[in-house]
């Protein structure tokens, strides 16, 4: 992804509430904004426009 791999593992291992969009830890059950329990891990491969 980038020049950094140590930093582009660190930025991966993170889950994203599907209900408001907000970074959270790996660990969590509950998101940190609105509470809501539905979490996805952040996507590892790179998005590219068509």
């Amino acid at each position: 992804m980038g020049k950094f791999p140590l930093a582009d593992e660190v930025l991966v291992q993170m889950a994203i509430c599907r209900k408001c969009k907000a970074r959270n830890k790996t660990g969590t059950v509950k998101c940190r904004k609105c509470g809501s329990p539905y979490m996805r891990q952040k996507r590892k491969d790179k998005r590219v426009k068509k």
